[in-house]
């Protein structure tokens, strides 16, 4: 079985795979000082509460945004597992895509996971948003070349930016404003609303028209991310809602890399 592990900056996804079955999700918040043995423990009271015995992991995979969090996840792959991690990105990774970019180092190893994935499951150009810390755009190729994308504030930082820097403003939850009200807020918590969720779709299909124009052909939009659900069922920019994509790519890569070495 593989344990597929994706560091994002706020959260970290170790998922357990038979194949192309993702069998467990488990979610903790990312913490570079975290050890292997922190990681160790919580994780195997995981498995032993879903009766997963940890014999069962035979190989693994991580890809990480926070390149701190490397040294203690190969730790805890190789002390508790007694496997050596594949790390996406690592020297000799085949990512089996073109990167067509001057510096392909600077792209983020969850970007070109997803862009992985993305191209496996949709044919023609197609536009991948990632709802994270940051909101990704990334546009690859209908030959499944990675051409570039938009990096944009995420909906909860920019909530949390209002909320410090406005003494008088509330902390809100992220949904749209109340069934049948419109965009024009009657009451502070309304008005924020409505300009924090409205306006994160104005951004996103601002930017996915921008993007297709640009290809010069039209593209499918998948999301994926804690958010892409429910911005999924608020605009037609998005046509494929898949909160599994990162995992999907690393099964994949882990396979094909495998295979290679």
């Amino acid at each position: 079985m593989l344990l597929a592990i994706d560091v994002g900056n706020t959260n970290i996804v170790f998922a357990l795979c038979e194949g192309a079955e993702i069998r467990h999700r488990w979610r903790i918040s990312t913490d570079a000082a975290r050890t292997a043995d922190e990681y160790g423990v919580w994780l195997h009271q995981l498995m032993a509460m879903n009766d997963v015995p940890r014999a069962t992991v035979t190989h693994a995979i991580i890809a990480s945004v926070v390149p701190q969090t490397l040294f203690n996840l190969r730790g805890l792959a190789r002390k508790y597992f007694g496997v050596e991690p594949l790390v996406a990105g690592a020297p000799g990774f085949a990512w089996g895509l073109p990167i067509r970019l001057p510096n392909p180092a600077e792209v983020g190893a969850d970007r070109l996971v997803n862009a992985v994935a993305a191209h496996a499951e949709h044919d023609g150009p197609l536009v991948v948003i990632d709802f994270g810390t940051a909101t990704t755009f990334d546009v690859v190729a209908a030959d499944g070349g990675y051409e570039g994308g938009v990096i944009a504030p995420g909906i909860n930082l920019s909530m949390d930016a209002l909320y410090r820097a406005a003494a008088r403003l509330p902390r809100i939850a992220v949904e749209p404003p109340p069934e049948g009200q419109g965009a024009i807020g009657k009451g502070t918590v309304h008005a924020m609303q409505s300009g924090v969720f409205w306006g994160y779709v104005g951004l996103i299909e601002g930017l996915v028209e921008r993007i297709t124009r640009e290809i010069g052909a039209p593209a499918t939009v998948i999301a994926t991310g804690g958010l892409a659900p429910l911005f999924g069922r608020h605009t037609g920019a998005i046509h494929a809602v898949d909160p599994d994509l990162t995992i999907k790519g690393l099964i994949r890569l882990d396979a094909a890399n495998r295979v290679a070495a």
